[in-house]
């Protein structure tokens, strides 16, 4: 069971990302297009997995493109900008 701070982590997470989405950043994980509510799961269940993300910056300087990535699969993924 979760405890409080984990679960306030993940609304943080999730207002996070949906301020992202909202703003018109596209959002992937592992590879694939993702809404806030799926990240966010995928967070929440994971059992070995951590994701790192990876910002894709506009030529302005604003983000563009948030990729999450699971570091602990031994895959090599590919991201274009």
């Amino acid at each position: 069971m979760e405890n409080a701070d984990t679960a306030y982590s993940y609304k943080e997470l999730y207002t996070e990302l949906e301020n992202y989405e909202k703003n018109g950043v596209c959002m992937l994980m592992d590879g694939s297009k993702a809404s806030p509510m799926q990240i966010v799961t995928a967070h929440m269940v994971r059992e070995e997995g951590s994701y790192m993300r990876d910002y894709i910056l506009d030529p302005e300087g604003y983000i563009k493109s948030l990729i999450f990535v699971n570091i602990n699969e031994n895959n090599e993924n590919h991201f274009e900008n």
